[in-house]
């Protein structure tokens, strides 16, 4: 009797389970795939139209199946659904790489739960096929048909479930600082930069129709990895052009995964040149640092040039020589400090610019207060001396003082790192993105490049000596050295503006003008502060009128409608047929002032700013922003100025020259419009 009530309670219960769990397919297993056991389940339904869906892969030792973009070989698991007008959205998690036979492919072995989400007219009860391809020495493709019932409740486990295999899946963003990709014949070049640098980096990719992908090669250097991913046609011949595409890829690192969306530019802006490149940098690197003592940025530099030609009236050549060697030692050894300072944030997985420290308000203040010093010195108001001892000592170790030519050299480099020369943006991109030996031979360059005028005089003193002699005309240029640094300090406390505000900053600068009057006062009598004062006004008055005035003499003013910088910003524009005009600047450029008003802010550039299809983007670097560093970076810049246009005929966007021009301007915008209906 036992026995006939045990044989009744089983079959109750298999009857029963069917009924209450037809919300779960139950174990598959295939009579020709014994190697592979599949499950299907489903949750609670979200609305009418909307179910979550968990696909439960277990493979024997050995075995493998694959991921949304198999490789060179395999198939992806796949449905055939019985119902039309069912949508469904895979998730997929961070996959492994199989390297059989010099063939790359891309899956998951042991267990794996893949979460789908089915949308569209949903069945109450839900039937299909599900294809799955399993490999080990041989390949299996199999088909396991499954039927579902989505009226009944679903199992206790499934939130829990379908939440763990959720978190498997790697997310948009969280891991990487920078991301970008770029494509060369035959080769896509993939570079990130990730806080905390990289330790098993892999990278995964969906290959596009008509390509196919080899195993990436990768090169760590600190925080920024660089792996170079062979490409040919889907049979193995010469690789279609990427460039312009969109791409999908995961990113990995350990536990750590991120997907992203990418589309591919020009390798050039995203890997380390080749040889020709590494020399084409130092040679921009060479003629940028040159350029730096012609810029207006510079100007103090150039009168610290005639004030040490000043110095050399009445010495020997070989003094002279010594003088001007020792301030171009200056400018190098500073660019090599420079070039210490980069590696040192690069190793700290810190970001690197050019001319950051200007967006520091205590450098930016010690740097105003220094060339006041310098000012009021020159208007003859005080000396700087030093002790008997001290002063036979570098007379004896350096000669007449060759350490204060050395420290003007040290000086003059710190005042130049605001500007973006020609030339100078191409050296530093390169070196800051290539290996560190390369970095520190470009910044060598850049020093040497802006040394080339000192070392000129120290090759040929004559060139100093022959100077006309001292005279009146002495206290004359020294008393317009004065003013050039008086200039210089005013610039610099303007700067503050943004950090202290603008009527403490003004306030500063009256201040300063103040007490140098009073000084002036004090030195040479209440007649000269007065005269002083007098001709500063009127100086200051008419530099205000003409740089307000265009030539048409009415005042220049910014009618542009200027949006936030951002790449989801340049995203949407494109994506709604419009062109870009993208402008990085900052307070403390003076060649982005320049372009200003000596470009943006006139007539014929406004008019094609402000055009129906035209969007304008600023982004402000005078402070610091990660944003915007990143933004550079992932275009292979590190200093501002920094313009770029996008449009319909550059989906990539073309960089602009560092000095505009109004015709770089309007042809770029003009470019971007592509071919017209």
């Amino acid at each position: 009797m036992s026995v006939l009530f045990r044989r009744a309670l089983l079959c109750l219960l298999w009857l029963w389970l069917p009924a209450s769990w037809a919300a779960d397919s139950g174990w598959l297993r295939a009579p020709d795939n014994q190697h592979a056991s599949v499950r299907l389940r489903t949750g609670a339904p979200q609305g009418e139209n909307r179910v979550n869906l968990l696909l439960d892969i277990k493979l024997e030792k050995g075995w493998k199946t694959y991921w949304r973009s198999p490789g060179e070989g395999g198939v992806a698991p796949s449905i055939r659904w019985n119902s039309d007008g069912i949508n469904a959205r895979w998730q997929w998690p961070t996959p492994h790489r199989f390297d059989v036979a010099g063939i790359t492919t891309q899956g998951y072995k042991g267990d794996v739960t893949l979460p789908i989400e089915l949308q569209g007219r949903l069945p109450g009860r839900l039937s299909g096929v599900l294809t799955l391809s399993t490999c080990s020495n041989v390949c299996i493709l199999t088909d396991y048909p499954f039927q579902l019932d989505l009226t009944s409740p679903a199992g206790p486990q499934f939130a829990h479930d379908y939440a763990r295999a959720l978190g498997q899946v790697p997310p948009d963003q969280g891991m990487t600082r920078t991301l970008s990709a770029g494509y060369r014949s035959g080769e896509l070049v993939v570079t990130a930069t990730r806080d905390g640098g990289w330790h098993q980096p892999e990278l995964f990719l969906d290959n596009p129709d008509d390509a196919s992908f080899g195993e990436p090669d990768y090169r760590v250097e600190g925080s920024r990895l660089t792996a170079t991913v062979p490409v040919s046609d889907s049979w193995g011949d010469e690789a279609p052009d990427l460039r312009g595409q969109h791409l999908s890829l995961v990113l990995a690192d350990g536990d750590m995964a991120q997907q992203s969306q990418l589309t591919v530019g020009e390798a050039g802006q995203t890997a380390s040149g080749s040889g020709v490149g590494l020399w084409q940098g130092i040679l921009a690197a060479l003629l940028g640092g040159f350029i730096l003592n012609l810029m207006p940025c510079v100007l103090p530099v150039l009168g610290m040039k005639l004030g040490s030609v000043l110095q050399a009236q009445g010495q020997s050549q070989r003094q002279v020589r010594r003088q001007f060697i020792a301030s171009a030692a200056g400018i190098v050894v500073s660019f090599l400090a420079l070039a210490l300072m980069m590696t040192l944030l690069r190793l700290g997985n810190q970001a690197l610019g050019w001319g950051v420290q200007f967006q520091n308000p205590w450098f930016i203040g010690g740097m105003a207060l220094v060339m006041a010093l310098f000012s009021a010195s020159l208007f003859g108001l005080f000396e700087l001396r030093l002790s008997s001892g001290a002063t036979t000592r570098l007379a004896t170790w350096g000669g007449n003082g060759t350490a204060g030519h050395f420290w003007q050299g040290v000086f003059a480099t710190l005042l130049a790192t605001p500007c973006t020369a020609p030339f100078l943006g191409t050296a530093l991109a390169l070196a800051l993105a290539a290996p560190l030996p390369v970095l520190w031979g470009i910044f060598l360059a850049l020093g040497i490049g802006m040394s080339l005028p000192w070392l000129l005089i120290a090759a040929w003193p004559t060139l100093a000596l022959r100077l006309p002699r001292p005279g009146r005309w002495m206290n004359v240029l020294r008393t317009v050295l004065g003013l050039m640094m008086l200039g210089s300090a005013l610039w610099l406390l303007s700067l503050l503006a943004l950090h202290i505000g603008r009527g403490a900053a003004f306030g500063l600068g009256i201040t300063l003008l103040v007490l140098l009057l009073a000084a002036i006062a004090r030195r040479y009598g209440w007649r000269t502060a007065g005269i002083s004062a007098s001709i500063a006004v009127l100086l200051v008055g008419g530099v205000l009128f003409g740089a307000s005035l265009t030539s048409e003499k009415r005042p220049l003013r910014d009618e542009v409608n200027w949006q936030p910088l951002s790449e989801q910003a340049i995203r949407q524009a494109l994506a709604d047929n419009k062109r870009v005009f993208v402008d990085v600047t900052a307070d403390w450029c003076v060649t982005c002032k320049a372009n200003k008003y000596n470009v943006l802010l006139r007539d014929e550039t406004q008019k094609a700013l402000k055009a129906p299809d035209v969007v304008a983007l600023r982004g402000d670097w005078s402070r610091p922003s990660a944003e915007i560093t990143a933004f550079l970076n992932r275009r292979g810049s590190v200093a501002v100025p920094f313009n770029q246009v996008y449009g319909p005929g550059l989906p990539q966007g073309k960089i602009l020259p560092a000095l505009l021009s109004r015709e770089d301007v309007l042809n770029a915008l003009s470019e971007s419009k592509g071919k017209q209906p």
